[in-house]
């Protein structure tokens, strides 16, 4: 795995805490890779052969595959280690921040607002689809607050990250954010890009991207959880990079009708709802000034086996990551045409890593760690 580039905001982690990080990373990767690869080949050899007996025709969708799979022991064993890795992550890096969080909110409070800005709101709920369940099965998910100034989440979010895509977003975690913004760079040499908008996000990974790309620009983020803010105001300024985090709910914000120049958000329409993505694509129309870019880069499925949308969906059903599923089956370019934006403006296409770089347009099942991203968005 590439070593994550550190800031002065980085947590660490002592020799032991390290060896027990490292011992989760591996085991992480040895259940995807020496165990998760044999569930195709049990769904070609008995799964699929048994059900066509079964039926008389093959499975259909993907909740028929996991029926079926989730019968098999091998499955079940497969699928509670890939959960149990996850549970151990949480249980390995979070006794390391909590061992140094006052040491990390005394060093966020003095860096202050030499580059950046930081405005929280308490009277901002968190939506329902986040508080019902603890999301990735991180306890308490993002938003919990643990003591004053809290950003215990946002820093271990910053560690538990990159172990688990194994270092495939590059060593600041950026990919997904870089990408999007050279893509928007080369597709719209034109747009003056002077505003930007990053929904949900997170601790600033993919926001602070935008800052190298668009440098003269000005930097937005907002997300509803104020730990994850502390911790993404404090990281950009210890970068040194300018960018204004927000505590807002994307569904409806506080910044006025046509202020931005692009509005994007980076794997953030999987963890809302079916009632919330249309708010979601409305707010951001009318964010946007006219010529403006929507942009939503998140997962999708890139064929239409059902296996493949089977294994895609895990995370739904065991990951606590309830949407995932149902977003596959959203059509979102209707959310983009229903929110307000002309038909012919509407666009959904992969784009290429910048930071694992692909020929061609071929497209992988598992998008983040293979390097090509789906996009869905339009223009004002």
């Amino acid at each position: 795995m590439p070593v994550h580039a550190t800031h002065p905001m980085f947590p660490d982690a002592n020799h032991d805490e390290q060896a027990r990080q490292d011992f989760i990373r591996l085991f992480k990767l040895s259940v995807q890779r020496d165990i998760g690869t044999g569930n195709k080949r049990l769904y070609e050899a008995k799964v699929k052969p048994d059900f066509a007996r079964r039926t008389g025709r093959a499975p259909k969708s993907r909740r028929e595959v996991r029926q079926a799979m989730q019968a098999e022991p091998y499955t079940q064993m497969w699928s509670a280690l890939l959960r149990t890795s996850q549970e151990m992550l949480y249980d390995t890096v979070g006794p390391s921040i909590e061992r140094q969080l006052p040491d990390l909110i005394s060093k966020a409070k003095a860096y202050g607002d030499r580059h950046g800005t930081l405005s929280l709101d308490p009277s901002v709920a968190v939506p329902p689809y986040h508080a019902a369940v603890n999301i990735h099965c991180k306890p308490g998910g993002y938003h919990t607050e643990l003591t004053q100034d809290d950003l215990f989440a946002g820093a271990e979010y910053d560690r538990t990250v990159h172990m688990y895509l194994m270092g495939a977003m590059g060593p600041n975690n950026d990919d997904l954010g870089r990408s999007a913004a050279l893509w928007v760079k080369q597709q719209y040499p034109h747009l003056k890009v002077r505003k930007v908008l990053d929904m949900g996000c997170t601790i600033g990974h993919s926001t602070l991207a935008w800052c190298d790309v668009f440098p003269d620009a000005e930097i937005h983020a907002i997300d509803v959880a104020a730990p994850c803010l502390r911790y993404a105001h404090a990281r950009a300024e210890a970068m040194g990079k300018p960018a204004h985090f927000h505590q807002m709910n994307a569904e409806k914000t506080a910044f006025e009708a046509g202020s931005f120049d692009v509005v994007v958000s980076h794997l953030m329409m999987h963890e809302t709802s079916s009632q919330a993505l249309p708010r979601i694509f409305k707010e951001c129309h009318r964010l946007l000034k006219p010529g403006g870019v929507m942009l939503h880069v998140d997962a999708r499925n890139v064929t239409g086996e059902p296996f493949d949308q089977y294994q895609q969906e895990w995370d739904a059903h065991y990951n606590n990551e309830p949407f995932f599923g149902t977003l596959h089956d959203t059509d979102l370019q209707k959310l983009s045409r229903d929110a307000g934006f002309a038909r012919e403006k509407v666009f959904e296409l992969w784009i290429p890593s910048h930071y694992k770089p692909r020929s061609g347009t071929e497209h992988h099942i598992n998008a983040a760690m293979k390097g090509d991203y789906f996009m869905s968005g339009a223009q004002k």
